[in-house]
């Protein structure tokens, strides 16, 4: 059974629901991957998604979410369900790996429109203060540099611009470069 395929792909989402940790991590992972290559793939799948954002393993919520963030590039109407879900591991305490993953995902419904923008706003804005400096805030400005280049709302860009400003002006390394990229989009 290819995990491409519409029965693979429907056999891979029944396992997330299955009893053994492991195999829910490694479907997640499989669905991740299928994400990447063909979101469509995953449209009719979108609820049992969401509904693993619940699981108690990290693994497989991160590569729920990366699999979510893959189908919002694409048609971030369809997976606009996962937001509390994101929400959610935002602030895991336990894996970083799932604060990025969510913070990604909401990054990626942020910069497909301007009303999701300033939904997803406040908690961006949260995490960037909760995680400014941490070993995943590299990737986290890459994401946030989406959302200037996408369909922010004026009162989000605004607010972006402010937040990253300091580090575009009084920064150093990375912080200090990606930020002034942010600035540079939001103009």
């Amino acid at each position: 059974m290819a995990a491409n395929d519409g029965a693979g792909v429907a056999a891979l989402v029944e396992e997330l629901s299955g009893a053994s940790r492991r195999r829910r991590q490694e479907v997640a992972h499989k669905l991740a991957l299928v994400a990447r290559k063909d979101p469509s793939a995953l449209y009719d799948h979108v609820d049992a998604l969401v509904d693993a954002l619940f699981r108690p393993e990290a693994q497989t919520r991160w590569e729920v979410l990366d699999a979510l963030s893959s189908i919002a590039e694409a048609d971030a109407d369809r997976v606009a369900g996962a937001f509390d879900g994101a929400e959610a591991s935002l602030f895991d305490d336990g894996s970083a790996m799932v604060r990025l993953a969510a913070f990604v995902f909401l990054c990626r419904l942020a910069e497909s429109s301007p009303e999701r923008s300033d939904e997803a706003w406040p908690l961006l804005d949260e995490a960037i203060q909760c995680y400014h400096g941490d070993a995943e805030y590299r990737d986290m400005l890459v994401a946030l540099l989406g959302v200037a280049r996408g369909s922010a709302s004026d009162a989000t860009r605004a607010a972006l611009a402010d937040r990253v400003r300091f580090d575009a002006e009084s920064g150093a390394g990375y912080m200090k470069a990606f930020s002034a990229e942010i600035l540079q989009a939001l103009e």
